[in-house]
């Protein structure tokens, strides 16, 4: 008569868990689980090691930066010189129109004898030395005081204490509606020494 086989189980654990079940249930709280199934575990983000850091910028990064700044810079200097480009044309469109209005009063005065038929309808003020950078300015008002539109041509001279005519300009405005007005700057083109004083000599209206 055979003995009856014995039938060998799993000692429990103190815990009273079996030992499989244990090694089984601790595994789970750092992986997904026993067997390839649970629940997924979150970790708490440590803080970085900034003992690694360096304090420079990456080199890629640092390229990056230093075109960006190259290219402000470039954008920054193209705006001035177009300011100044600008500057230039108005300056010399100024001039242009200047040299145009002395033209067209010299001519339209050639032959005129006194002081002209339109005196009452042109004035003059001097203009602050703090606003003309120290050049003796006059700023000289032309009003169309007819019904009819006209063209005027103006004639400053500049005088010395003594009331000899030192230097003479030129203005005028062209096609004035009736009642309306312009005002051009004459600039004396002499040193502030001996100092002048501007008088309106001739204006005619054609």
């Amino acid at each position: 008569m055979h003995a009856p086989s014995r039938v060998r189980t799993r000692r429990p654990s103190r815990y009273g868990v079996p030992s499989v079940l244990l090694v089984c249930f601790l595994a789970s709280a750092a992986l997904a689980g026993c067997g390839g199934s649970g629940s997924t575990v979150s970790r708490t983000p440590s803080s970085p090691n900034t003992a690694s850091f360096s304090g420079t910028m990456p080199p890629a990064l640092a390229s990056s930066a230093s075109a960006a700044i190259s290219s402000a810079r470039a954008s920054v200097s193209a705006a001035a010189s177009s300011a100044a480009a600008r500057a230039s044309e108005f300056e010399a469109s100024v001039s242009a129109e200047s040299a145009r209005r002395t033209q067209a009063a010299q001519k339209a005065l050639q032959g005129v004898s006194g002081q002209g038929n339109a005196l009452s309808d042109v004035g003059m003020t001097g203009m602050p030395k703090a606003q003309t950078g120290g050049v003796l300015a006059v700023l000289v008002t032309i009003t169309n005081k007819t019904s009819q539109k006209a063209s005027y041509a103006v004639q400053i001279d500049f005088e010395d204490s003594n009331h000899h005519v030192v230097e003479t300009r030129y203005t005028g405005a062209e096609n004035l509606e009736p009642g309306q007005k312009n005002q051009p700057i004459v600039f004396s083109q002499k040193s502030g020494e001996p100092p002048l004083t501007p008088r309106l000599a001739k204006a005619q209206r054609y």
